[in-house]
């Protein structure tokens, strides 16, 4: 429920404060006092794309605050804990700010948030039915809802939807294959060239390095050799080498330990050296006997590596890059031989998901069908009421030619205002205020059925007076019994049956002409009742007839 709307500086208001109830509210006033810029400050709040023409002259920037409450059991609380926005107390503050200059803001609950998604929760808070074009009442989606809403099929729409995601999804995936099938069948000889040219070089990932170093010990075989050679004969050669010389410092070394045995560690050291020489010596011979002088092989490893250099120069920067590039031409040349299977797996999953989604909307299609004569009749009940004696409502399923995500047909609501005449689409021949009376008489219907907490109807009374007037009011009396109903209205009558009445005057603040608003009650009540109805409002006949009014709208 809206139980205060906050306005700054938004268009001729510099400042307003308008305080709801539970019931009917009404918002009465003289023409062009303001009563349609509460309305599209409202409108902005609930999500309407923002203008900097709204901003009051001498300002620069215009805010619009609404004060909800609502049951902390409904949808709404999941919506906002999804979001992380803390509203336990069941206390909603919603917030748009309008700048002349620089960006637009938002907010819920004093957290920063978009246009978007305050429209969002606004949609859920408030339903606002007024005379434009673009009332949600001319759509078929919004027409489907309703008859949803109706038929208590909401909920199997929701499944209807997951089940044509499902089959879209699949059908996706079949799609996807297919064309990628096409295409490596197109490229099927050039990727067979790939994979011949790559699995053929037999690469190895880090062959390179390897590849490297056995051409540097070819390329310097006879310098390996030789060095090593010199080495081994130097260390391990004859008399004279290096192993023979170091006897005698051995036999030193043990004359001295002999004597002062703190030298004992000399005679580590000398075994450690020599130890090492001589390992160093037979190495050399084993790596001597091991160098190979293979020109063949030079050339081999050459003309390898001049291999790896052209299959990287086509594939890649690495030898990985090409073994990676072999690897994915193999396998979409496997896709031309498992596609087959795979779709055939895809296609019983398709045939399976349709079945579904049929059984799902045949269910969903009975029982509509079972709802619109129900629907039909109640309206038409209901449409004499409110001033449309010669009207007839129909609604009209087209069948699809496979179900969609909302079912296998479209819903489109059809009026006819006078007898005689075929109905037809509600926007083709609904005016503003009858469009807004047709809504009416829905939501009289589905107000125990309807979540919007808050309804607010701009001008429903236009083109209607006297009894129908009357008739109208009680309506929108009895929808106020299950929601907070908010009507800008120009008739007494319906001004009469509200619970709280507020009276928009235009004031002049500053030479500069400002709306403002206050709650009537008592003998102010019945004077702008009295004004409504005409003729001099001080008149003892006019202010009779208004007590007279209340004291219906009461009853």
């Amino acid at each position: 429920m809206l139980t205060e709307l906050r306005i700054r500086n938004f268009a001729l208001i510099d400042e307003l404060s308008v305080r709801l109830g539970p019931g009917l509210n009404v918002l009465t006033g003289e023409t062009g006092a303001g009563k349609s810029i509460i309305v599209g400050a409202l409108s902005l709040l609930l999500g309407e794309r923002a203008s900097a023409d709204v901003v009051r002259t001498g300002a620069d920037r215009a805010s619009v605050e609404g004060v909800f409450e609502f049951d902390t059991s409904e949808g709404i609380a999941d919506w906002l804990d999804a979001r992380g926005i803390d509203a336990a107390e069941g206390v909603l503050v919603l917030k748009r700010e309008v700048a002349t200059e620089g960006r637009n803001r938002a907010w819920i609950n004093g957290s920063p948030t978009t246009a978007g998604l305050l429209g969002d929760l606004g949609a859920m808070l408030v339903d606002l039915h007024g005379q434009h074009e673009h009332q949600t009442l001319l759509k078929r989606d919004e027409q489907r809802a309703i008859l949803d809403a109706y038929a208590g099929t909401t909920e199997l729409v929701g499944h209807v939807g997951d089940a044509h995601r499902d089959l879209r999804e699949i059908r996706a995936q079949m799609t996807d294959l297919e064309n990628r099938r096409r295409e490596v069948a197109q490229r099927a000889d050039f990727l067979r060239f790939q994979v011949d040219e790559i699995e053929s070089a037999g690469l190895v990932a880090d062959e390179e390095d390897e590849l490297a170093d056995e051409e540097t010990r070819l390329a310097h075989s006879e310098e390996l050799m030789e060095l090593s050679g010199a080495l081994q004969q130097t260390l391990l050669g004859d008399d004279e080498s290096l192993l023979n010389a170091l006897g005698a410092i051995h036999r030193g070394i043990e004359q001295l330990v002999r004597i002062d045995r703190s030298q004992q560690p000399a005679q580590e050291l000398y075994d450690t050296a020599y130890y090492a020489l001589e390992e160093l010596g037979n190495r050399m011979a084993e790596y001597l006997a091991s160098v190979e002088h293979d020109p063949s092989r030079l050339e081999e490893i050459r003309q390898r590596k001049d291999l790896i250099f052209r299959l990287k120069a086509k594939y890649g920067t690495t030898l990985q890059d090409v073994i990676d590039a072999g690897r994915v031409a193999h396998e979409e040349l496997e896709l031309i031989e498992n596609a087959e299977w795979e779709l055939s797996g895809l296609q019983k999953k398709e045939q399976e998901a349709k079945n579904r989604l049929m059984e799902l909307a045949n269910d969903l299609t009975s029982r509509r069908k079972a709802a619109v004569d129900k629907l039909v009749g109640e309206v038409n009940g209901v449409l004499p009421e409110l001033g449309m004696e010669g009207g007839r409502f129909e609604i009209i399923a087209f069948d699809l030619p496979e179900p969609g995500p909302q079912g296998g047909e479209e819903i489109e609501f059809r009026v006819s205002l006078n007898r005689g005449f075929e109905p037809m689409p509600l926007a083709q021949v609904a005016s503003g205020g009858e469009l807004s009376r047709v809504m009416l008489a829905l939501k009289t219907i589905l107000a125990r059925l309807d979540s919007v907490p808050t309804l607010v109807f701009d001008e429903v009374d236009a083109g209607i007076g006297g009894k129908v007037a009357l008739q109208v009011g009680d309506k929108m009396r009895a929808v106020a019994a299950s929601h907070q109903v908010f009507a800008i209205t120009h008739l007494p009558q319906i001004a009469s049956r509200g619970h709280i009445h507020l009276l928009v005057q235009k004031q002049d603040r500053g030479g500069i002409a400002a709306t403002g608003v206050r709650d009537l009650e008592g003998a102010d009540r019945i004077h702008e009742i009295a004004r409504m109805l005409g003729g001099d409002p001080e008149s003892s006949v006019s202010l009779e007839h208004a007590r007279e009014l209340l004291a219906r709208g009461a009853a």
